[in-house]
């Protein structure tokens, strides 16, 4: 049997199948670069100051209390550069021009009455504003020009006082505890310092609106305005009206609506009462006055609401 020869050579070689090379996340490499070499270091040092962002720079105003506003270096100039400070793009501009705003209204109030509907129309505008530190000057600018003005219908139009009574009842509703409370202040100043009566014709709107908050924060106004207003000012907004505002308010859905209710109908029964002791009515008399009052104005049942809601006040 023949015997295959043996050599050296070795048989055909078998072609293996590429082996995978595993993938491997390489992280950028960050090089110490010298001073000019123009790339940037990416390094995380503990002794560079962070960068400002509009969150810090937020928290970075400052909110200054009425008290310690200065008076205004050269308020002509600032008077007349107001609106435009205002309207500017740059929102730490807007609260700057707020605060000249607050200024001139505590301390150059002449200067700034001319041009108080425009102002009042630019805070409106801030007012809306999605930046916390503009929206919380814009209603502490709002509570200055109460205080300063008092009654600010005389100076800007029913439609703008229209357009910031609005907001105020919008940012006195909201959800955010400093904003809420800065519109509640500013609400506060305004029924304090403006006529009950004009007020009072505004706010009547706000009683059926869709808003539960908004009516609850109308119906403490309202309280506010009741409790400065005398018989003859009661009177001449209409006591039947007035009870009947108050009657719809008992039934909302709020407490806070509902004890503002009650408060009116005590500072209206407290002004009866009053005018029937100077009228030398004696008491079941005035008592009888006041049951037939009720049942005119209101349906049975509100009637006997508001009656009852009289009797234990006076008691």
């Amino acid at each position: 049997m023949a015997l295959r020869a043996l050599d050296n050579t070795l048989p055909a070689a078998v072609e293996e199948r590429p082996k995978k090379v595993a993938k491997v996340a390489v992280a950028a490499a960050v090089s110490a670069a010298s001073p000019g070499s123009g790339q940037k270091k990416n390094k995380n040092d503990e002794n560079m100051a962070p960068k400002a962002t509009a969150a810090a720079g937020e928290q970075a105003v400052e909110y200054i209390p009425s008290e310690e506003l200065e008076a205004v270096t050269n308020p002509k100039a600032k008077a007349a550069g107001l609106v435009a400070g205002l309207d500017s793009k740059d929102w730490v501009e807007v609260c700057d021009a707020l605060n000249d705003a607050r200024r001139l209204a505590i301390h150059h109030s002449a200067l700034l009455n001319p041009i108080l509907e425009k102002v009042v129309l630019a805070i409106v505008k801030t007012m809306k504003s999605p930046r916390s530190a503009v929206l919380k000057t814009s209603i502490m600018a709002c509570t200055d020009i109460f205080n300063s003005f008092g009654n600010i219908l005389s100076s800007v139009s029913n439609e703008s006082f229209d357009k910031l009574l609005l907001q105020l009842l919008l940012k006195a509703s909201q959800d955010k505890k400093f904003v809420c409370e800065e519109a509640e202040k500013a609400m506060r100043a305004m029924a304090a310092s403006m006529p009950p009566l004009p007020l009072l014709k505004k706010l009547k709107a706000y009683v059926r609106h869709a808003n539960l908050r908004v009516r609850a924060k109308a119906a403490v106004a309202i309280a506010h305005c009741a409790s400065r207003m005398d018989i003859e000012a009661m009177k001449e907004f209409g006591m039947s009206a007035l009870l009947k505002v108050a009657a719809d308010l008992l039934n909302d859905r709020l407490p806070e609506a509902r004890e503002a209710a009650r408060s009116v109908v005590g500072s209206v029964h407290a002004a009866f009462a009053k005018e029937a002791a100077a009228n030398e009515e004696d008491g079941p008399t005035a008592a009888a006055s006041w049951e037939n009052l009720c049942s005119l104005s209101l349906p049975p049942i509100s009637a006997q609401a508001v009656a009852k809601i009289a009797s234990s006040s006076s008691q």
